[in-house]
């Protein structure tokens, strides 16, 4: 086993580790601090393979802002102010089930899958930026009109909660 092999052991494991607490802990704060854990597991993956834009963008977008307006709003929100409620085993037996045949599934899919090669042709941000703003300039642009009426609808529902 190479030092690389167990560098990659040690990312996905962290990412692992910080998935299963996301989804695990009863305390929702720690489950949102599991949740960033994950996240960057995901960019040292992303630094692993060489995709250093991808990783930037992970923790610039992911951890840096969506994970912390998570926290916000669950600071906002005094969440561990309510009682918790006690796991039935019937409904965790199911959703393991549930996952684990998911899982299955999708493993089974991915190996199934011819993956094509990727091309040796220039990967650089500056390359990515101008495929953005040129070849793809129209899907950039319908993701950003798309995102524009999220942020709208989501100001239209909270002043009309507000305001009842």
């Amino acid at each position: 086993m190479t030092v690389a092999d167990i560098v990659f052991c040690a990312i996905a494991a962290m990412t692992l580790v910080g998935a299963f607490l996301a989804v695990w802990l009863k305390n929702v704060f720690y489950n949102a601090l599991g949740l960033i854990l994950s996240l960057f597991g995901v960019a040292a993956l992303f630094i692993f393979l060489d995709a250093e834009f991808l990783a930037v963008v992970e923790v610039i977008i992911y951890i840096g802002a969506i994970s912390i307006a998570i926290l916000f709003a669950i600071m906002l929100s005094r969440p561990w102010a309510t009682q918790h409620t006690h796991r039935e085993p019937a409904k965790l037996s199911r959703a393991l089930i549930s996952a684990a045949l998911l899982f299955a599934g999708l493993l089974g899919l991915v190996r199934r899958t011819a993956w094509p090669q990727v091309s040796s042709g220039d990967l650089s941000i500056q390359a990515i930026g101008k495929s953005l703003l040129g070849t793809y300039a129209l899907p950039f642009e319908a993701v950003s009109i798309v995102l524009l009426v999220a942020i709208i609808g989501a100001l239209v529902i909270s002043s009309a909660k507000e305001s009842s």
